[in-house]
């Protein structure tokens, strides 16, 4: 990134019986492209008497992407969806005008050891989608685009780039891409990206302008056109971004939308429980309060 305009460090924030390393939204960049919200999960080893469960929550405005690295998760929702997500899957929801989930250690896993480390990512939905139905789709690793470039390895987790189109149903112009390497090499990938670009280092790292970066850093690009870099032996790095909303987007606990009042609407029918219900899920997560200014 040869044009770093800001570099945005991993923070710790705790969802539950889970803690994760928070990169965006950040106080002086809250959307890369249409990403407004990036959590790293782990890496974390859970004993036999440790499990994920993320209780039945809901979201308007946004599509969720979840990617595992370790791990597996159980996803529910008021759609009647029960699937599985494992390493290399992409589970990909559009909550539109309103949908509840949770995500849980599966049955057959919760009385072992496992390991839990990936990544979930918010997408603001576009202005005229906010209101959308619900939505979901699994897309299986196969359907995800793998490549090879002198040696370094290239998938194309959701989005469109590289003259390529990813099998995740996205709304807007966005990519999200993998990019892994056992050796350095010098990338200049800058003229297959568009809009803002922003690249997160999960492990090893990268060269940029006589300075070094490394894990749990997200580099902010000025301009996605003159991304270049080189990327150290063993790294594993994520390119993400897109067309920018020429509309401002506000954020308020698990809510997005360009209209507060949506969001106002969304926190009174939760704390009234009108949300659909989840097919035998009896526990929720409570809406937060916050102490009054």
């Amino acid at each position: 990134m040869s044009n770093i305009n800001l570099i945005i460090e991993e923070r710790a924030a705790d969802i539950g019986n889970f803690l994760v390393g928070r990169l965006l939204p950040f106080r002086q960049k809250r959307m890369v492209g249409p990403f407004i919200y990036i959590d790293h999960m782990g890496p974390v080893k859970m004993s036999e008497r440790q499990n994920f469960d993320v209780l039945p929550h809901p979201h308007i405005g946004l599509s969720t992407l979840t990617f595992l690295f370790e791990g597996s998760i159980m996803h529910r929702d008021t759609l009647g969806n029960e699937i599985e997500i494992k390493p290399g899957e992409v589970n990909w929801m559009t909550a539109g005008k309103g949908i509840v989930h949770s995500e849980r250690t599966p049955d057959y896993l919760r009385h072992s050891e496992k390991n839990m480390h990936g990544l979930q990512i918010w997408i603001a939905l576009p202005k005229h989608l906010e209101q959308m139905n619900p939505e979901f789709f699994h897309i299986e690793s196969n359907e995800i685009p793998f490549w090879k470039e002198d040696d370094v390895e290239f998938k194309l987790v959701a989005g469109e780039a590289f003259g390529k189109k990813s099998g995740v149903p996205v709304y807007s112009p966005m990519y999200m891409i993998e990019i892994k390497s056992v050796t350095e090499k010098k990338l200049n990938i800058g003229e297959h990206l568009y809009g803002e670009a922003g690249l997160y280092i999960l492990e090893g790292g990268i060269i940029s302008d006589g300075s070094q970066y490394g894990p749990k850093q997200i580099l902010v690009s000025k301009n996605s056109s003159l991304c270049e870099f080189t990327i150290q032996p063993n790294s594993t790095i994520y390119i993400f971004g897109g067309e920018a909303y020429p509309e401002e987007r506000f954020i308020d606990w698990n809510f997005v939308s360009t209209d507060k009042e949506l969001i106002e609407k969304a926190k009174q029918n939760w704390i009234d429980q009108k949300f659909d219900k989840i097919e035998g899920e009896t526990e929720f997560v409570p809406l937060p309060t916050y102490p009054k200014k």
